[in-house]
């Protein structure tokens, strides 16, 4: 298989060039839930730009371990080259930018390359799969002779959400012995182990204080951007064009370090991932689809923080697996996590992995909820959704339709029983039925229910109490859904109450959710102020979902509407422009921008219910759909490389906003790139 490789070349030749390796980022990870990230440019921008954040249990979390390498290079006539080091407060510098003709994207991973003198110097990184592990690979691809490159990290150990003034814990003890450094982190916190293999390696332990350095990121975001990182000294080794240097960073024993080679490292993820193109579906194996399949792998893990729940699921013969909602600072979401499983599993080929994320779920239920979210470093979810739980029955659907995996379904049948049970009577958080019509209610004072879900302090920016109309659709479909297993499984006549029940929420939906004046949908009925006519893209799902709740001659004059007003090309925007509550921009501090997050700002996910919506409409018109799709190709060069953002901005030039790469916006273009094929 030729491997699609994605390339940014590089001219620095003005300052707008400058300023995208600032924007544009970079992502590996670790299947652990740990990472690496950056800037193009070299220069930490973020809080969460880090060689090594690693995945630790309870009550850890996600930590930083290793924050950043200042690199370099003396050429043989003792002139020295600066590839990569800190920026500081004052004007920015982008240390070997000018040097810089290539960033690239193999196999997923990041490749920079670096011209000078008459030499030809690449710098790979990778983590190795499971392992909390860094291994940062310099290759002299083309030039005479030897050069010596120097090698200082920087370390500030705190949590990854942790503020970058965070007080700092350096100096650290620090041991050296044969080669190998070991840090000895604070606390509870595993010990930091570093080597460097390649010629003539030395090392010289000079603890540095390196004040002042500037998170360009975190300042326009309104948060804290001065901080203060520690070096406790350096490496040093020979680089030429048959000997490359690999600096290797971890919290795992020196057993576990020592048992892969970096080229065997190297070697194992190529392997790995070339194996994740060969299981995808045909159309995600090649060409940009392709980095939608290695993207799609970022967010599938092996929660490093439940170790126990992980113990006990291992001890019955089972796996534990989750999705991680976005990068950086999302932990794994039931509501992300049910709708991303097709796009993210199935469609790369991934099916026992699917299975592994329902059965995880599943033992999570708690009055007839699965869990909203996972605090980072908290083994208990919390249970503030819903919709979750809908999602719940729409994504083993998915998966039973795909697998064919009905043991599975008689494992969960009972839960689910159990699911429609509570919400008939009533469970937490206001979410149950009403005896009134059937449809579903929900909604406490404080709380945000639905995945309009921003919140700054007490202000619930959409609150949408009621009868939301996406949370009806999606009770209606797992209804039906319900009433077909319980069909299958247990015989006709214990599915009746469920058909009877599925038909009069039909009834009562499409009787009380039309707005004739718009013609289109309420977004909420029985609100706090009535009903809500605000445009916004949630009655998609009331035509998009396996059992459509709305009548048919009504799914092309809300197609129409959605499409006039709220369609972009990365997506849909959250509130239409007319609206008194609309904002264009999603910028500035937390307040300014939770105040724009479901009010007009696009959602790159929501793609994925108006391609289901059109081709329900015009089902010979995958050729009219894939179009809708083109804008992501684009998008993959931006931001994130590779990958997918959470949101963007609601107006031209819809400048990606938010999380850099989101588990839903990928899995959603994933699977309709599928639908859109062939």
């Amino acid at each position: 298989m030729d491997n699609w490789v994605l390339r940014m070349p590089w001219s620095g030749r003005d300052e707008v060039e400058r300023e995208s390796l600032l924007t544009r980022e970079w992502l590996v990870t670790n299947g652990l839930g740990g990472y690496a990230s950056g800037t193009v440019g070299g220069v930490a921008a973020r809080r969460y730009h880090s060689l090594l954040i690693a995945a630790l249990p309870a009550p850890l979390g996600r930590r930083v371990m290793l924050n950043h390498l200042t690199e370099l290079v003396r050429l043989p006539n003792g002139e020295k080259m600066l590839i990569g080091g800190e920026e500081r407060e004052g004007s920015l510098h982008l240390h070997g930018s000018d040097l810089l003709t290539e960033f690239r994207l193999e196999l997923g991973l990041p490749v920079w390359r670096y011209e000078f003198a008459g030499y030809v110097l690449e710098r790979r990184i990778l983590l190795p799969h499971h392992q909390n592990t860094v291994h940062v690979n310099y290759r002299l691809i083309r030039g005479d002779g030897t050069l010596r490159i120097k090698l200082r990290p920087s370390i500030h150990f705190r949590p990854h959400e942790a503020p970058v003034n965070h007080p700092h814990t350096g100096p650290c003890p620090v041991s050296c012995i044969d080669g190998r450094i070991e840090l000895t982190a604070p606390g509870p916190l595993p010990p930091l182990r570093m080597l460097v293999h390649g010629e003539q390696v030395a090392i010289t332990l000079e603890g540095t204080h390196l004040p002042n350095v500037i998170y360009r990121v975190e300042e326009s975001r309104g948060y804290e951007a001065l901080g203060e990182l520690w070096s406790p000294g350096y490496f040093r080794a020979d680089l030429s064009v048959d000997r490359p240097v690999t600096l290797v960073a971890s919290t795992e024993s020196w057993e576990t370090i020592g048992a892969i080679t970096p080229e065997q490292a190297t070697e194992y993820e190529a392997s790995r991932r070339n194996q994740l193109l060969k299981m995808a579906h045909p159309a995600l194996q090649k060409g940009p689809a392709s980095e939608l399949t290695l993207a799609a792998d970022q967010f599938l893990i092996t929660p490093a923080a439940r170790s126990e729940d992980a113990a006990r699921t291992r001890a019955a013969g089972d796996e534990v697996r989750t999705v991680i909602a976005g990068y950086h600072w999302f932990t794994d979401w039931g509501r992300d996590t049910m709708i991303s499983l097709e796009g993210l599993t199935l469609s790369t080929g991934r099916h026992t992995e699917a299975g592994y994320i329902l059965r995880t779920f599943g033992q999570y239920v708690r009055d007839g909820l699965i869990p909203n979210l996972f605090p980072e470093g908290e083994k208990q979810g919390l249970y503030h959704t819903a919709d979750a739980t809908m999602w719940y029955f729409h994504a083993l659907s998915r998966y039973v339709t795909a697998t064919g995996d009905r043991n599975t379904l008689r494992l969960l049948l009972p839960k689910l029983l159990d699911i429609v049970e509570h919400h008939n009577r009533g469970t937490r958080f206001g979410i149950g039925v009403d005896p009134t019509d059937g449809l579903l209610r929900q909604g406490e004072p404080g709380y945000q229910l639905t995945w309009m879900d921003a919140k700054v302090g007490d202000w619930v920016v959409t609150p949408r109490r009621g009868k939301p109309v996406e949370i009806n659709a999606l009770w209606y479909n797992a209804l039906r859904l319900l009433e077909n297993w319980v069909r299958e499984e247990q015989g006709g006549e214990a599915a009746q109450s469920l058909a009877a029940q599925a038909e009069r929420v039909k009834g009562a939906f499409n009787k009380r959710f039309w707005y004739e004046h718009g013609n289109y949908l309420y977004d909420v009925v029985d609100g706090e102020h009535g009903s809500d006519a605000a445009l916004r893209p949630n009655q998609l799902f009331a035509f998009s979902l396996e059992h459509p709740v709305l009548e048919r001659h009504r799914w092309e004059a809300v197609l129409n509407v959605v499409r006039e007003q709220l369609l972009t090309p990365v997506g849909l925007r959250s509130l239409s422009a007319g609206h008194a509550d609309y904002k264009p921009k999603y910028f500035g501090d937390l307040r300014a921008r939770d105040a724009a997050y479901h009010q007009g700002t696009v959602w790159g996910w929501l793609i994925g219910p108006f391609i289901d919506a059109w081709l329900a409409v015009h089902p010979e018109d995958r050729i009219g759909a894939r179009r809708f799709l083109e804008g992501f190709v684009d998008h993959l060069g931006e931001a994130c490389i590779g990958s997918i953002s959470e949101v963007f901005d609601a107006e031209s030039p819809f400048t990606p906003r938010g999380c850099i790469a989101q588990a839903w916006s990928v899995a959603e273009v994933a699977r309709c790139w599928i639908r859109t094929s062939g």
